[in-house]
């Protein structure tokens, strides 16, 4: 489907940010409708994303299962903080969606077992076996199915464009009346990678679907993207964030130098592996009842415990000693790639870490995706439905960026855009005239260190006021200065990551400070 472009703009019935599952959902589903579709891809490969990172599974309806208890497993993982009837539109339309859009529609394989049934596996928290799989490479099957869905479905991909800001009015109105007028956001301004330039793109309707802010900190699962673009935007632009205190770390990262903490899925513990300590003890039962099987916020922590009270810079995973079936089979991908950092996981046990891993916080929408500013949807990580609370429940995120993927899809197909028409004249143009300084990689790099080091040391697993309040303030003088180098510097990709990343660094420590309250993945020991 071909856009409208105008000497100074690209016009979209909708603008998508963000190609994910999320994303490509709403992309789809939306072309398919007859609604012309632009979809922004941060990377050049349409299939890098989040999405494409996921290894353990999406939930979906098991055996022996119902909406009622996969409601209440939510509820439980969350800490009771969870949106209701956020939680019960994911139980009632998830597993439907998964069957008729991700397998029925886009050919999504999961893996089978012996008898050929579709295989369901179970991770922490989960009261059943609801969670389907493609071995331990889930995202990738199912990212690469939506790249296929999106070019069959006639979506405008512009791949290897950054999003800068979001355009809103009256704010970039050209028209000094227009401040009397209410705002809404009407498209993007976007940096072409490839050339450095930057274009307007003009949508009666704009999609947010950009995923988490996990490199803000030291140790992370996410892909290099993942550093709160859409958050930050939408902070900007003046949309309600919340529950923003709430990032979940990921128990069971690969703790190898060269590995940059490899994700090892939740699904291992899930069949099996036990974590121990270095010198051999098995410690979860010590912490909780379920053990390898506890919720993530409590696993992370008794990892955490645990390598202070030994003097230990990991834990092991074992699964070799625990299981009875093919652990290369089962999980080729984590096998693969520790096997080449020199892990055995059918003989070794794995040296794991926590990492950050998922943002449970986001830009609050209510159960269609609409965001507090006119014009503006979201959906996926970057959104806060309230359906996680206080900390997510392992393999619903994938499940959530589809159910409201779709929901806010079906929104703008069967409502009115609330907002005006507007045209490249309605809008100030982009203007970096006389900007000559270029962007200093050593400045940047270093500017990426300390960010991730406060926010590991200051404000990660175990928080205090003290580390709050001092994380603030490292922090808020290290914004101006990156504000400064901001205005004065030519755009690319790189001074745009860095700018958004301490804005969102500074909105998670800010929202921990004020809360607190010990609940979930947001823990403060004062």
């Amino acid at each position: 489907m071909n856009l409208s472009t105008g000497e100074d703009a690209i016009y979209a019935d909708v603008l998508v940010l963000g190609g994910g599952i999320a994303g490509g959902t709403a992309a789809i589903k939306l072309a398919q409708a007859g609604i012309r579709v632009a979809l922004v891809n941060m990377s050049p490969d349409l299939r890098e994303s989040n999405t494409g990172r996921a290894q353990g599974g999406i939930v979906a309806r098991g055996p022996a299962d119902s909406t009622e208890l996969l409601e209440e497993d939510i509820l439980e993982a969350g800490d009771r903080l969870c949106n209701p009837a956020a939680v019960q539109a994911l139980a009632q339309e998830g597993p439907p969606l998964v069957e008729k859009f991700l397998i029925d529609e886009l050919g999504v394989e999961f893996s089978h077992d012996d008898t050929g049934e579709l295989d369901f596996t179970q991770e922490a928290a989960h009261s059943r076996r609801r969670i389907l799989h493609a071995t331990d490479a889930t995202g990738w099957e199912i990212q690469d199915k939506l790249v296929r869905g999106m070019q069959n479905s006639n979506v405008a991909l512009l791949a290897n464009h950054t999003a800068v800001d979001l355009l809103t009015l009256p704010h970039h109105a050209t028209d000094p009346l227009a401040i009397y007028s209410p705002r809404v956001c009407v498209g993007c301004y976007v940096l072409d990678n490839a050339t450095g330039q930057v274009q307007t793109v003009i949508a009666r309707r704009t999609l947010l679907a950009t995923g988490g802010l996990g490199q803000i900190f030291l140790h992370t699962t996410n892909p290099r993207g993942a550093r709160g673009d859409g958050l930050a935007m939408a902070h900007r632009a003046g949309a309600d964030i919340m529950n923003a205190e709430y990032v979940q770390f990921h128990p069971t990262a690969l703790y190898v130098r060269e590995a940059n903490r490899f994700l090892i899925s939740e699904s291992v513990r899930g069949e099996g592996a036990r974590l121990k300590t270095v010198g051999g003890h098995e410690f979860m039962q010590d912490y909780d009842v379920r053990g390898d099987l506890a919720p993530r916020d409590i696993v992370a922590r008794a990892i955490h415990e645990e390598m202070l009270r030994n003097g230990d810079d990991y834990v092991l995973l074992d699964l070799a000693g625990h299981a009875d079936f093919d652990i290369a089979a089962r999980f080729p991908t984590i096998y693969k790639t520790c096997l080449r950092f020199g892990v055995d996981i059918t003989r070794d046990p794995i040296p794991v870490v926590p990492a950050a891993h998922y943002f449970c916080g986001g830009v609050k929408v209510d159960l269609w995706g609409l965001s507090t500013l006119p014009g503006l949807y979201a959906a996926g990580e970057v959104a806060c439905t309230g359906l996680h609370g206080a900390n997510r429940l392992a393999s619903t995120s994938l499940l959530e960026g589809l159910v409201w993927g779709a929901r806010a899809a079906k929104h703008m197909v069967e409502h009115q855009p609330v907002t005006p028409e507007v045209t490249a004249a309605d809008v100030r143009p982009w203007h970096d005239e006389g900007l000559e300084r270029e962007s200093d990689p050593a400045l940047v790099a270093q500017d990426w260190l300390t960010i991730r080091n406060t926010m590991w040391n200051y404000a990660g697993i175990v928080r205090t006021g003290r580390r709050l309040t001092r994380a603030m303030a490292d922090l808020s003088y290290l914004a101006h200065r990156i504000e400064q180098f901001y205005r004065q510097t030519r755009l690319d990709e790189n001074i745009i990551g860095l700018r958004n990343g301490v804005e969102v660094a500074q909105l998670v420590v800010k929202a921990a400070l004020l809360n607190p309250v010990s609940r979930g993945c947001h823990f403060r020991k004062q």
